[in-house]
This record gives C-alpha cells, structure tokens and sequence, in this order.
C-alpha cells in the first residue's frame, strides 16, 4: 500500500501571531536604523541619485513604506536593505516622472489648433452642396452623368467613352462643358 506523502505541518495560529509580532518588531527596528543612520543614508543616496532632495523624498518614502509593510523572511544587512529600498523608490519617482508631460508640452497640445470644422463651416459646407446638388439636377442628363462619373467614381475618360459609347474626346467636350456651367453658376473661375 502507497504511502502517503509527508505534508509539512501547518503553523498554529498562534505561531502565525508570533511571525506576526517577530515581522512588526523587525520593521520597528528598520524604522529605527533609517532614522538613526538618516544623515548617513540621505549622503549616500544623494551622491548616486545625484539630488539632496531626491534623497530626502525617498528616504521620507521608505519610512512610511515600511510602517504598513510586513517581512516575509529576514533581512541580513538591515542598511544596505533600507539604501536599496529608498533608491528603488527614487528610480521608480524618476522614471514616472519622465513619463509624464512637462509644463510646456502641455501649454504646446493646449494651443494645437482644431482643424474641425465650426458650426458656420459646417452649414456653410452644407449650403454649397445643397447649390451644387440644384445646379447639377439643370445640367443634362448626360453630361451630369458624365461629370459624377469622371469626378465622383474616378473612371477613367476610356471607361466613360465606352460606358455611353462617345468618343474620347467627346467625353473630354461634355465633362469641359458640364465643369464650367457648374463653375459660371456657383461662382467660381473657370476650370
């Protein structure tokens, strides 16, 4: 008969409390080094991170990290735990920092202009195609036709040509006629 594997037994609660009480003692006394070794930590972080204030903010960061933190397992050089902890906080600040926008980037994206159209654009759009819809239904059937076909679908005059079975170049007279009485009746110069 299959033996059955060897579990490793669970903690007692109150095991679980003594971890609990040895982690929170452990924390009190890295609070404590931090601010007893401070002048010493802020030197040294300053010189790698190159700013007293850095220093200071991470260092300020690391206390108050570690007042809601617990261990998990023990720290073997309690000062070069609190340095590196503080350094990664400066590094993880630094690197936010340069994700976000400075002052300038944002007053520069304040005043892109807007290329949308404003109201008076819009109805003014909408007025013209509503006068080029009028003055394309008194064109003629055929070179209307022809005019939406070259302009509108983008065929090409040898696919006009055969589509009303006209010559090249009377699809090239059509289309010259249908643009300037479209152009004379809007307003517009010549094409």
């Amino acid at each position: 008969m299959a033996e059955k594997p060897h579990l490793p037994a669970q903690p007692e609660p109150a095991d679980r409390f003594s971890s609990r009480r040895q982690s929170a003692s452990a924390l009190l006394a890295l609070q404590e080094l931090l601010i007893n070794r401070y002048g010493d930590l802020k030197t040294r972080l300053a010189r790698r991170l190159g700013s007293q204030e850095w220093a200071e903010e991470a260092l300020q960061d690391t206390y108050l990290r570690l007042n809601g933190a617990e261990l998990t397992g023990t720290v073997r050089n309690p000062t070069a735990y609190l340095f590196r902890t503080a350094f990664n906080i400066a590094l993880n600040r630094v690197r936010a920092d340069q994700r976000r926008l400075s002052a300038v980037e944002v007053e520069g994206l304040l005043h892109i202009a807007d290329e949308a159209p404003d109201a008076l654009q819009i109805f003014e759009g909408r007025s013209d195609i509503a006068r080029l819809g009028a003055i394309l239904a008194r064109l003629p059937a055929r070179q209307r036709a022809i005019l939406l076909a070259s302009r509108v679908e983008g065929a090409s005059r040898l696919q006009i040509s055969k589509r009303f079975s006209i010559s090249v170049s009377m699809v090239d007279k059509e289309l010259q006629q249908a643009q300037e009485y479209c152009a004379t009746r809007f307003g517009w110069k010549k094409i």
